[in-house]
């Protein structure tokens, strides 16, 4: 009896521990954004390569038969456009992560019409696991079922072993440059020394030299 009672424990905690996980990593981002009638508000996300990111957005104003329009722009961490749209009250993004960094998606307002009021933008953003359509997945393998939680819970353990990973080559990356920002430093204190060393012979010399003109020593 006991041991029947531990081997499903031990066998519940993983499963329990995984679809937890899962739970947390198919949760999407929702953000809301409150606009300024000038500027620009922008959200940020560090996200490896290989990484879907699906998103939609919509505003939101106190009196809905003047809606205000936006703009909006989404770049890579290296510049490229990979959204752009002016002049919308709604939309949605899709893509693939090609670089690993900071990904931006800006939003500005290009029309404010009187009595408006304020204007806020709902970004309902996904990203990994919680950007797949586990639906179209289901019927073209015809799975479903327990068939389709355990390939939904695989796809999470990937999910977090890669990104396992990425915190891995990320943190080597970070102590790569932090030993080398060290040993710049300690160089440069060495040569600020130095330098003071010589500057300070040299004022001495100098000293010597003009008080043995003046004859005072």
């Amino acid at each position: 009896m006991g041991l029947g009672a531990n081997l499903r424990r031990e066998v519940a905690f993983p499963l329990l521990l995984t679809l937890w996980l899962w739970r947390y990593i198919q949760v999407s981002e929702g953000i809301w954004l409150n606009l300024p009638a000038t500027g620009t508000k922008c959200v940020s996300e560090e996200l490896h390569s290989n990484v879907v990111v699906l998103a939609d957005y919509v505003v939101v104003a106190n009196d809905h038969s003047l809606v205000p329009t936006i703009s909006i722009k989404v770049t890579s961490p290296y510049g490229n456009n990979l959204h752009h749209r002016e002049n919308v009250t709604h939309g949605q993004f899709a893509f693939t992560t090609h670089e690993a960094g900071n990904y931006l998606a800006c939003f500005w307002m290009d029309s404010h019409p009187k009595g408006s009021g304020d204007i806020s933008v709902n970004l309902d953003w996904k990203t990994g696991i919680a950007a797949k359509d586990w639906e179209s997945v289901a019927r073209k393998e015809k799975i479903e079922g327990v068939e389709l939680e355990l390939r939904k819970l695989e796809g999470a353990v990937e999910a977090i072993h890669e990104n396992l990973l990425y915190l891995k080559s990320r943190e080597a990356e970070l102590r790569t440059m932090s030993e080398t920002t060290n040993a710049r430093v300690a160089w440069f204190s060495i040569m600020s020394l130095g330098v003071c060393i010589l500057v300070s012979a040299l004022q001495l010399w100098h000293l010597k030299r003009f008080f043995q003109k003046k004859k005072l020593i």
